[in-house]
This record gives structure tokens, sequence and C-alpha cells, in this order.
């Protein structure tokens, strides 16, 4: 047997963490399970045996993903219960947990239909939109459509902040930027 050989404590999280820094570095196209078990200090199998393909690692990634990004919304409308606050915790996610950030968006790369996927997606998804009832009628014919349009404010301005793509002048704080955007748009937000 190789010094290589399975013998780690907890392999799922080993592999997680060797994803999210492959993705880190590489983009989330550009990772094989033969590269997570080296970095992992596992054998070559091991990650295929225990998430079945890379498939499996990027589902279990997204999974993740989605319940932390559950989490820091929570967080946020305990702490404050202002939408645009929800959309500074999606986008400081975002710049934390960038690996996690670009698969979850990326259903091509995973089993979308994971239970656990479905399940992590539904929660942060109904704890995003539901920010939305304290700038607008949540019951309104509109409520569907201010939903998607504030999830595609917050996900755009971390995207555009990720790749580099914001015009000169943003600074370098991605939570006071983000604030600034959402604020114009969400000013008649009762709490702020």
């Amino acid at each position: 047997m190789s010094s290589r050989a399975y013998h780690h404590g907890d392999l799922r999280r080993a592999v997680l963490d060797a994803a999210a820094a492959a993705i880190t570095e590489h983009g989330p196209a550009g990772i094989s399970l033969r590269d997570l078990a080296r970095r992992a200090g596992v054998s070559h199998a091991a990650p295929g045996h225990h998430f079945g393909d890379k498939a499996g690692v990027l589902t279990a990634l997204a999974a993740e993903g989605y319940d932390l990004l559950a989490e820091a919304l929570r967080e946020a409308q305990q702490s404050t219960g202002q939408f645009v606050e929800l959309g500074v915790a999606y986008v400081r996610f975002a710049v934390g947990h960038r690996a996690h950030f670009e698969v979850m968006f990326r259903p091509d790369l995973y089993h979308a239909d994971d239970s656990t996927v479905v399940a992590a997606r539904g929660r942060s998804g109904d704890l995003l939109v539901g920010g939305v009832g304290s700038v607008t009628d949540p019951t309104g014919p509109d409520a569907e459509v201010a939903k998607v349009a504030a999830w595609s404010i917050v996900h755009g301005f971390a995207t555009l902040w990720l790749t580099g793509a914001l015009p000169a002048g943003f600074g370098d704080d991605p939570e006071s930027a983000a604030r600034a955007v959402a604020g114009m748009l969400f000013s008649q937000d009762p709490k702020e």
C-alpha cells in the first residue's frame, strides 16, 4: 500500500476544501478528481469512492454553498431586516466564498436535481426574495418580477465585482459599493 493510500479523518471535508482551492485557482471546469486527491493527500481513487465523480464533488460544493448563503442571509435578516443589507450579505458571501459561488450558479457542472442542492437552494432563495417584501407588496401583481429584479441586482453586482468588470471608482470595499448600489435602487426601504 502506498503512502498516499486513504487514511484521512474527514475525506469529505478535505476534498471539498481541495475543490474550493482548485476552483479559486483555475475555475470550476479545470478541476479533476486526481488533482483533488493530490491536494487532499489521499489516494487518487478516494474522492471517486466518496463522491462518485467530479459532478458529485461539485454537487456537494453547490449544496454547501447554498447552505452557507442561507445562513449569511438569515443573519442579515435577523440583525437588520433591511433588503439592502440582505443584498450586502449576498455580495459578502460571493466574495468570501468565491469557489462556491462560481459553482452554485453553473448547474451544468453538477447534479442540479440532487435533493440536498434543491433544498439548500430553496432555503437561500426564500430568504433572499423574502427580503423584497420590505420594499414591495409581497402579494402584489409585480411581486415575482420584484423578486427576480432584486436577485438580479445583487447577483449581477457580485459577478461584476468578482470579474473586475465594474467601472473605475467603486473602490476596494465590495460591501460599501454594494450597499450604495442596492440603496439607490431600493431607497424606499421603510426600515432605513
